[in-house]
């Protein structure tokens, strides 16, 4: 038998057509529309097993369960793979036929559907718009299909007509009209008249109604209009009860005539213009006496088409109504696009009498127009192209990068601080500060480079042929442009930057890879000072991900209960006696093993994670301390507060219903704070440090003198206790500079009042030192490292009796 030949069977269709062999899956044949919906060519496609086509894993075992046999048709939705790796939408059919006895093929037909979604997110998002529109008309709106079926209303009609709750819940068009009648004062003729306009659809009307409560509204009844056919009505109720006590019905109609701010002239039969209105001659900058005579030929026109009026005319004889844009010549012979309304009015033996005209400048709305298609592709505050503009762009360069093997590179700049500026001179300062950062950028770019605002203090570059060295060049050229001072106003400031940079091919192939890769780097700049660029490399990545599991481990770690405490004792360098214990967090891992707190707890104040794990330390500190005070052996426990946990907006809340939960006496917990939670939003720290100090709790400056302080705090708020840090008692008794700051430290402490404990007190000779200045107490290993509970309560029945002991004979029992 002869072979048939597929290929002009299948070149004769529109869709696109694959032949599939049966047994191994791929492609016997493809017509060009098949190429072309995947952007490969007939050579890449023939041959190709089609299961590396599928973009979707049910596509994937579709072709499994045909390959075995199990199906041998289908259609469906689905998604390929193209040839710049995007999913394409597709309707796809796959039937199996049999073109000869003895052999048989997969017929495969598919549709495109991008152009389908495309117009349907359009089409939703048209509703929307359309749906805020109908809310914030100022008019009771009320819309229905020419059968009178209700569409929508929006909720101030629902309120001028005191609709029921229920029936805002449950639609009954018969029962909304029946409720609509009953609050009229004149039912009858009410529902006369809308028997008219339902007779009617092109009729578009005015009426007054009287309700029962007394008031008065006008109706206005417009027909639905579309591609030139009726389609519905539209009802808009305004409340012109006021209106009326002081005018006549006939007054408001001039009224309305007058000052309408839409432009109105009134023709005679012959097309002649009768009257205009004051908003006509404003618009048309032509006095009523140089319009009267005139015809609509006279005001508009289209320049691509010359007979425009005359066929607009032509349609007004047989529609009564037509609408449009045209141009309108003005007086001074400027011009400017208008919407217009054409009616035409006939008298009692329906000749035609006059034609009234309706029409707005467009000016605004173009405007507004384009100004939409900017916000789509640009940024709104910087005029900066945006994401999507950028994909478009990179997308097509890449395109040719990768067919003429070139180079190109991806910039991801984040700008050091800018939450500074923005908290401490408001948004709007920040926002003028982001227009002057994005000239800057873009005065050291090429013609051909893209600066993209991905948003906040982000910023993207995709430069085109550019190599690595280029790309040092640039990054420095763009730092050394930022080092050089802001001015805005008065005021005189600097905005550092840090730079990632990711370079194709070798770093990625698509736009979000690279800059993913880009932002990676720039990570990595940001956590090792600011202020300069890094390019990007593997090994980033992996790091990057050590953290992402740790994260994870750590937040696994809380519910699994792998999270303990173990106890510092803090001991009177004056009789060896129990001052209180620090609570130190501790974490055993299944997998990772005994993690240190120095490398947990900053990824946890990094990640946030930190609030949830100081909750924690809170509860179980306090309940640990509340077991020991019902055993009559009272310790006062004390906890670190990250700066994270201080500011939430309802740590004193925690803290007292903690306390409050475990029964605690309250001066038993001690609250550790570093310098920078006192130093930031002083008035906010300060009331919500009195709010502690008002349930009892005691409160401690932990690492004094470490940080960037003022020492004014240490008067104003209420802190009883400073604790020296171990990097000033290391050097001690030897260095100089430590004796100067924890004796200077003690003597103002002394002076203020304040508690003095020494934290990491190692040697005899550091505690007899720190004895001598006057010292309250110490912690350390001198002592003892933190402790589980247990070993803790057995340290406890092994201190001293020092009620009678001599001072140097305490010393020396505790060391």
């Amino acid at each position: 038998m002869k072979r048939i030949s597929w290929k002009p069977l299948i070149e004769g269709l529109l869709e696109s057509v694959w032949l599939v062999d049966p047994v191994d899956l791929r492609i016997l044949a493809v017509n060009q529309a098949g190429c072309d919906l995947l952007g490969l060519s007939r050579d890449q496609m023939l041959g190709k097993p089609v299961i590396e086509l599928a973009a979707s894993p049910e596509d994937q075992f579709f072709w499994e369960d045909v390959a075995q046999g199990l199906v041998d048709s289908i259609h469906s939705e689905t998604l390929l793979r193209g040839a710049d790796g995007v999913a394409v939408a597709v309707e796809r059919r796959v039937s199996l036929v049999w073109p000869e006895a003895d052999r048989s093929v997969y017929l495969v037909g598919l549709r495109d559907l991008r152009q389908q979604r495309h117009t349907e997110n359009e089409l939703e998002k048209r509703v929307a718009e359309l749906r805020a529109t109908l809310e914030s008309t100022a008019d009771a709106i009320l819309v229905s299909d020419l059968d009178g079926v209700i569409r929508n209303y929006n909720r101030h009609f629902a309120k001028l007509w005191s609709v029921p709750e229920a029936m805002l819940l449950h639609r009954d068009d018969k029962a909304l009209y029946a409720h609509l009648a009953s609050q009229v004062s004149d039912p009858a003729h009410y529902q006369q008249r809308l028997q008219e306009i339902n007779n009617n659809p092109l009729l578009e009307t005015s009426d007054i109604l009287v309700l029962h409560s007394g008031r008065v509204l006008e109706r206005v009844t417009q027909s639905q209009y579309s591609r030139g056919q009726a389609t519905g009505r539209v009802f808009s109720f305004r409340d012109i009860t006021q209106s009326l006590q002081t005018e006549s019905q006939l007054k408001l109609a001039a009224k309305v005539f007058e000052s309408s701010l839409e432009a109105i002239f009134i023709t005679n039969q012959e097309l002649r213009i009768l009257a205009v209105n004051p908003a006509c001659e404003t618009l048309t900058k032509g006095a009523q006496d140089k319009l009267q005579g005139a015809t609509p030929s006279d005001l508009f026109f289209d320049p691509q088409h010359a007979e425009v009026v005359a066929d607009a005319h032509s349609k007004l004889l047989e529609h009564g109504l037509w609408r449009g844009q045209l141009c309108l010549r003005k007086s001074d012979l400027s011009t400017c696009a208008v919407h217009v309304s054409w009616v035409l009015l006939r008298d009692d033996h329906g000749q035609v009498s006059h034609t009234i005209c309706f029409f707005r400048d467009l000016t605004e709305e173009h405007a507004a127009q384009k100004r939409i298609e900017q916000l789509a592709y640009h940024d709104a505050l910087t005029g900066l192209p945006n994401r999507l503009l950028l994909s478009q762009r990179a997308g097509f360069a890449l395109r040719v990068a990768e067919r003429n093997g070139c180079e190109c590179g991806v910039f991801f700049i984040d700008l050091d601080r800018f939450k500074n500026i923005n908290d401490s001179m408001g948004h709007t300062f920040g926002d003028r500060v982001l227009v002057d950062v994005a000239q800057r950028i873009k005065n050291c770019l090429r013609e051909t480079d893209t600066l993209c605002r991905l948003g906040g203090d982000e910023f993207v570059i995709f430069l085109q042929e550019l190599d690595a060295r280029g790309a040092e060049v640039l990054a420095q050229r763009i730092l050394d442009a930022m080092v050089e001072a802001f001015q805005i106003d008065d005021m005189s400031f600097s905005v550092g930057c840090s730079i990632g940079v990711a370079l194709y091919p070798e770093d990625g192939k698509t736009l979000d890879t690279l800059i993913k890769c880009a932002d990676t780097a720039m990570y990595l700049v940001k956590s090792r000072g600011r202020g300069s660029f890094r390019f990007y490399q593997p090994q980033m990545n992996v790091n990057l991900l050590s953290h992402l599991k740790m994260d994870h481990a750590m937040r696994q770690a809380m519910d699994k209960g792998l999270f303990r405490l173990h106890y510092q004792p803090q001991i009177s360098l004056a009789n060896g006696s129990l001052q209180g214990a620090e609570a130190l967090v501790r974490w055993t891992d299944d997998e990772l093993g005994e993690v240190p707190p120095s490398m947990f707890i900053p990824l946890a104040e990094e990640s946030g994670f930190i609030t949830t794990l100081g909750t924690w330390v809170l509860e179980e500190a306090v309940r640990q301390a509340s077991v020991w005070q019902k055993r009559g052996t009272p310790v006062t426990v004390s906890i670190n507060v990250s700066a994270l946990q201080f500011h939430q907006a309802d740590f004193v809340e925690t803290v007292a219903a903690v306390i409050r939960t475990a029964g605690l006496a309250p001066q038993l917990l001690e609250l550790e704070l570093t310098e920078s939670i006192l130093i930031r939003d002083a008035n906010e720290t300060m009331a919500r440090l009195h709010a502690l100090a008002d349930l009892g709790v005691a409160l401690s400056i932990d690492d004094f003198g470490t940080g960037y302080s003022s020492l004014a705090y240490l008067k104003r708020f209420p802190i009883s206790k400073l604790k020296i840090d171990r990097s000033f008692v290391t050097g001690l008794p030897d260095d100089e500079g430590d004796r100067a700051i924890v004796s200077a430290t003690i003597g103002m402490a002394r002076g203020l009042k304040l508690k003095v404990v020494a934290e990491g007190v190692e040697t005899e000779a550091q505690r007899d030192y720190l004895a001598s200045l006057g010292c309250e107490s110490f912690q350390g290993f001198l002592c003892t490292p933190g402790l589980g509970v247990q070993a803790f309560e057995h340290f406890m029945t092994q201190l001293p009796d020092t009620a009678s002991m001599p001072l140097d004979r305490q010393r020396l029992t505790i060391s």
